[in-house]
């Protein structure tokens, strides 16, 4: 992809993520200064953890959505500009699924820290982050267990991606994710708060 943003500027391939990072810091900012006070004046009260994780589960397979068809649409100029080592289509399309998975972590994490603090036991309460790192840790096996098995059943991930469908491994990871919050969804519903007076002070029992 065209990774030129101006005449004279061009974005280093490594530096794409920092767009993450980016729509993160600039969510939790906006979120806590507008959106959380709003959102408590209008239900009187605020998001528990698990109503925050779940928000997050959701937009990370919108953005998987949003990579799939950025995706084909950037196979199909690369098809139409065959022969050119750079296809005719600008980095900036990437974007918005970037933005969405960053507002998705800001959703995520603080809810998931949030949640281990509040039920943890106290004996427990300081392997929090460490919980969390420990899940990344996991997801990073999985996804390249199921990139290998991609590649050992189909001929989505050849050597050059404009050969390629990574636009289905994008479907595949969307329907995990929905697979995924459904059972969350599931096990959210019947789980009960073990440490109501650790809410915050204007959540009420009605958020179990």
């Amino acid at each position: 992809m065209d990774r030129h943003v101006g005449p004279n500027f061009q974005i280093p391939a490594g530096s794409i993520q920092v767009f993450v990072l980016i729509s993160t810091a600039l969510f939790l900012a906006l979120f806590d200064k507008f959106l959380l006070p709003m959102w408590k004046n209008l239900r009187g009260k605020s998001l528990t953890p698990l109503q925050r994780i779940g928000i997050g589960h959701v937009l990370n397979f919108l953005s998987m959505g949003v990579s799939a068809l950025v995706e084909s649409k950037r196979l199909n100029v690369a098809k139409s500009n065959e022969g050119s080592n750079i296809v005719a289509m600008s980095v900036l399309w990437l974007v918005p699924q970037l933005a969405l998975n960053g507002i998705a972590e800001a959703f995520h994490y603080p809810g998931q820290v949030s949640l281990y603090y509040q039920e943890f036991p106290m004996t427990l309460k300081n392997m929090a982050t460490a919980m969390i790192s420990m899940l990344v840790g996991i997801a990073f096996y999985l996804a390249t267990a199921l990139i290998d098995v991609v590649r050992k059943t189909s001929k989505w991930l050849p050597g050059s991606i404009n050969d390629g469908r990574l636009d289905n491994v994008y479907w595949i990871l969307v329907v995990g994710g929905v697979v995924n919050f459904g059972y969350y969804v599931t096990c959210a519903w019947y789980y009960k708060y073990q440490n109501l007076n650790e809410v915050d002070h204007n959540e009420t029992p009605s958020d179990e």
